[in-house]
């Protein structure tokens, strides 16, 4: 058998496979991971707003209900002393007219 001649080993191609493993792994560590952390934190931090915004806003329902209800009471205390001060007037007529009588 002949010898064949030993065939020449492609080091370019070898070296731009490293090259690129290389980048690989440097855009996968340097770049993507700590961008997915930060993505996660930003994420679990929106998470919170959003819970802290449903608190705040049951808070604010809670208080405009209250707020509600102190309306109604003042003007239902408005309207009993709008009725005793017509009743205390009605009485000093009566009390008036009695006074007159006496007399």
């Amino acid at each position: 058998m002949a010898d064949r001649p030993r065939a020449k080993f492609p080091w370019l191609l070898v070296g731009a496979s490293v090259l690129l493993a290389a980048l690989l792994l440097y855009v996968l560590f340097v770049g993507y991971l700590p961008a997915k952390r930060r993505v996660a934190g930003l994420e679990r931090e929106l998470r919170d707003l959003y819970q802290r915004e449903a608190e705040l806003q049951t808070k604010l329902a809670q208080q405009d209900q209250r707020h509600a209800l102190r309306e109604r009471q003042l003007g239902a205390l408005s309207a009993e002393r709008d009725a005793l001060v017509t009743r205390l007037e009605s009485l000093e007529r009566e009390l008036g007219a009695l006074r007159g009588r006496r007399r």
